[in-house]
């Protein structure tokens, strides 16, 4: 009963069964464990691991939690468990061997996989594989070479060893010497060939084990097919199945959504005879990545009608697609009723979606009630305040973040920099770039090397900029670099470095119009009308023309658009007018127009 209820997730009526024995032995101790192990319930699973007594501590029991451990890389905890056993069967052994396997530690595997007395088929193939997916292909064959007896899956495993490493051709090899095939044999080959673009091949191995293919196979070869931008073939294969379940629908569905295709993937969704979480997830994902419109929302509000309850897929999808405000609280206030807002991730694309959509207080509402803060939770927080301007906020929250022992990476050091730079810390700047490097192991990029110019440029430090970059790594030079660095000089009228920068810019970007204009508006702020013409013959002469800058805005659920110089609005006139008597002379005082000589009216 115990068992049962567990494979039906109804894990607290298996708890009643079990607290109600009046007699349990280690049987009754390991099912309950294993019910809570499948669910993904290891606190759980340890509480009853605990009360288990002495007496009924069996093989059974001690393996299964070595497995959870294992699996939750608690090695440590394993470990111990597995040096108390009085006796170990195969299944403790190999448990222990994955669990090293799986955090990295191959060397600590063989160890104790030499030491295993006797070893079975799961246990030699789990190393084999264990060494292929470290990248060692070499002691994988080895290994493979000196097991004893060699049954399917042993084979198997090396093939897969072979293709996960894109050596197909040597995979090939021995799939042609198997003595037997199954069907995940089969597959693995076939998957091979289409991962590595290889169709005509794939096509070919399909044709010969046809007569034995199942649902498995058609599905690879649909959603190989269309990886390969082959649409029309894999629906062509999708059409021939001779059954069609679910996951067939579902690979062809997400098919047509990765290639932008919407109506035909709605077609097939609305002719499905059976759907699942999966269908409306890609459904909805593809609505938010290829129509701006309010498709998404609109297919939320129907799976919430059906007995299909969203997971954090859905509601991570449904939330990039809300373009308002009024969205982005409906699906907040979705979550919270769902009971989403426990959730790590979903609470940091909240703090992201807050922050872009201009409510920074929301989103520092729902990073402050995370309980379990990752670091995509800090970096969200660090990059919302400052993309508001807020650099002194993102350095405490920074420094918070390092109190609580997480460790940034390279996008929370692009806040961070980003942070200094708006707030002018430069000092800060500099010493948290070069920590980057001596404090952290991680390699500046691009972006870093950028954040660093425009810190040093906004302070007007032009030449210790122009410093950095001629010492960067001549790969992580680009366009937009410069372009910083050309910005700066803008900015504080530094015509020297800007015409040294002139030709190494557009010679990086020759098609790209920003550069043109930062020389073009530097060169009439000094008055040096000669440059300036000059600019603008290069500009005609490559045939660059700058695209007009637009803003929007959503009134009653109505957006408008406004570009530079445009006149398109049906109260165009009322618009320039209140920016003449109202807007433009407070500009004036503040010396903003001084600083933007080319703003018309």
């Amino acid at each position: 009963m115990i068992s049962g209820l567990g494979r039906d997730g109804k894990v607290q009526e298996a708890r009643n069964v079990f607290d109600k024995m009046p007699y349990k032995d280690n049987v009754s101790y390991a099912s309950m464990i294993t019910v809570y192990l499948k669910n993904d319930d290891l606190r759980n699973a340890e509480k009853i691991f605990q009360i288990v007594p002495e007496a009924e501590a069996s093989v059974v029991v001690n393996s299964a939690m070595i497995d959870a451990y294992a699996k939750a890389c608690r090695m440590e905890e394993a470990c111990r468990v597995f040096d108390e056993m009085p006796e170990r069967n195969v299944y403790s052994w190999t448990s222990l061997i994955s669990g090293y396997i799986r955090i990295g530690q191959i060397d600590e595997a063989r160890r104790l996989f030499d030491q295993m007395p006797d070893k079975s088929a799961v246990t030699w193939t789990t190393m084999i594989l264990g060494y292929a997916r470290s990248g060692l292909i070499m002691e994988s064959r080895e290994l493979f070479d000196q097991m004893p007896e060699k049954n399917v899956v042993a084979w198997t495993s090396i093939v897969k060893s072979y293709v996960e490493n894109k050596q197909i051709d040597e995979a090939r090899k021995l799939f042609d010497k198997m003595p037997f095939r199954n069907l995940y044999s089969w597959n693995i080959m076939i998957s091979g060939y289409l991962d590595n673009k290889r169709v005509g091949e794939a096509i070919e191995l399909f044709r010969v084990m046809m007569p034995q293919s199942n649902a498995v196979t058609w599905t690879s070869m649909v959603t190989g097919l269309a990886k390969n931008g082959l649409i029309k073939a894999a629906r062509e294969y999708f059409d021939q199945m001779p059954k069609k379940d679910v996951a067939a629908w579902n690979a062809m569905i997400t098919a047509y959504t990765d290639d932008g295709l919407m109506i035909e993937a709605n077609e097939l969704f609305n002719l499905m005879p059976e759907k699942n979480a999966v269908s409306w997830n890609a459904v909805i994902t593809g609505y938010a990545r290829n129509d701006p419109g309010y498709e998404a929302l609109k297919h939320l509000a129907l799976m919430l009608r059906t007995c299909y309850r969203p997971n954090d897929i859905t509601i991570t999808s449904a939330l990039t697609a809300c373009e308002s405000m009024q969205e982005l609280m409906q699906v907040h206030a979705l979550v919270i009723l769902l009971g989403f807002d426990s959730v790590t991730s979903i609470s940091n694309a909240f703090v992201t979606m807050y922050s872009r959509s201009g409510d920074l207080e929301a989103a520092e509402d729902v990073f402050k009630a995370l309980q379990d803060k990752d670091i995509v939770s800090w970096t969200a927080m660090i990059l919302a305040y400052s993309n508001h301007g807020y650099g002194k906020y993102a350095l405490q929250v920074f420094a918070c973040m390092l109190r609580s022992g997480t460790k940034p990476n390279h996008i929370t050091f692009v806040g961070v920099l980003s942070a200094c730079s708006h707030a002018g810390f430069i000092e800060k700047g500099r010493r948290i770039f070069d920590s980057m490097r001596n404090g952290y192991g991680l390699e500046p990029k691009a972006e870093h090397y950028s954040c660093l110019v425009d810190l040093l440029g906004r302070a007007g430090h032009i030449i210790e900029a122009v410093k950095v970059v001629n010492g960067m790594p001549p790969e992580k030079k680009d366009g937009a670099l410069i372009g910083t660095l050309l910005g700066a000089c803008n900015l504080h009228g530094n015509v020297d470095v800007a015409n040294q920068l002139e030709e190494k810019l557009l010679e990086m970007d020759p098609t790209g119009s920003g550069g043109y204009v930062l020389l073009a508006n530097l060169y009439a702020g000094q008055g040096k009308w000669d440059d300036l013409a000059r600019v603008r013959k290069k500009m005609k002469d490559k045939q660059v023309r700058k695209v007009a800058g637009f803003s929007q805005i959503t009134v009653k659920d109505k957006t408008y658009a406004f570009f530079v110089g445009g006149n398109s609005h049906p109260q165009v006139k009322e618009i320039y007018a209140m920016l003449r008597e109202t807007l433009l002379p407070p500009m004036k005082d503040i010396a903003y127009l001084h600083n933007n000589p080319f703003i018309l009216v």
